[in-house]
């Protein structure tokens, strides 16, 4: 995908947006022929009867809105168009992450915003690398009935700060150690680990689901809805946005 210029549909109700959005994307080479509509029955249309790679869209249009049309796109057969909404209007970015959007585009659009979104688009539709050696998982320590044994890091859902310890929160098992949460958050980000709350750290790849009730945001890791705190809920539906789209 990154040697062929990217068919792209550009969905938007309003005109200016429609057109300065259009402008931006035939400036980036990575970028071929762009079809416009302006709405979602006419993007749908478009879409059945064209091959297209990736879809710009709007979340509130009439008829069938962003999110809607994106749930539409999830039926198709593979490979299905990738989506990337462009919006006014953040709170919408849970949904986003629930129908596995590629990116999440606030206006107005700044060319090198949009520029990070089509790099993503074509990340996305690369072959899916092999899995990294055993031996780059970390392995934990731990007591258990007075066995010492060894968890791996991947299997570590989430983790909640206890004093200076930290307990680890596997499929079926907790594990007490004693590591300190910002040792852990330090050290396994890079692993996909991100602090969610100042006593909880989370895998990304372990979130199954995240919901915003009446201004408070919460994450379910397997049976577990675990409090998302207000200053670190915008910089997680980022993370968990684009950890989607890379793994999709």
């Amino acid at each position: 995908m990154a040697d062929t210029p990217l068919r792209a549909l550009v969905a938007d109700d309003e005109e200016p947006a429609l057109a300065e959005l259009v402008y931006l994307l035939t400036e980036d080479p990575r970028i071929g022929p762009i079809r416009t509509a302006s709405n979602g029955p006419e993007a749908l249309k478009i879409l059945q009867g064209s091959d297209i790679d990736v879809v710009f869209c709007d979340i509130k249009m009439p008829g069938l809105d962003g999110i809607d049309l994106a749930r539409v796109l999830s039926k198709f057969r593979q490979p299905r168009p990738q989506i990337v909404f462009v919006t006014a209007y953040d709170e919408h970015a849970v949904e986003a992450f629930n129908v596995e959007a590629v990116d999440y585009v606030m206006k107005p659009v700044r060319a090198e915003r949009l520029a990070a979104a089509i790099r993503r688009v074509i990340m996305t539709g690369a072959p899916v690398p092999a899995p990294p050696p055993e031996d780059t998982d970390e392995l934990i320590p731990v007591e258990l009935a007075g066995i010492t044994r060894r968890v791996k890091r991947s299997t570590v859902r989430y983790v909640e700060a206890q004093g200076d310890y930290a307990r680890l929160h596997t499929g079926q098992n907790s594990h007490l150690v004693r590591i300190p949460l910002s040792t852990l958050e330090e050290r396994w980000r890079d692993a996909g680990f991100t602090r969610i709350h100042r006593s909880t750290l989370v895998a990304l790849a372990h979130v199954d689901e995240m919901r915003v009730d009446g201004g408070r945001c919460a994450v379910r890791v397997g049976g577990d809805w675990l409090p998302v705190s207000r200053r670190h809920t915008r910089e997680l539906r980022d993370l968990l946005v684009r950890s989607t789209s890379l793994r999709g």
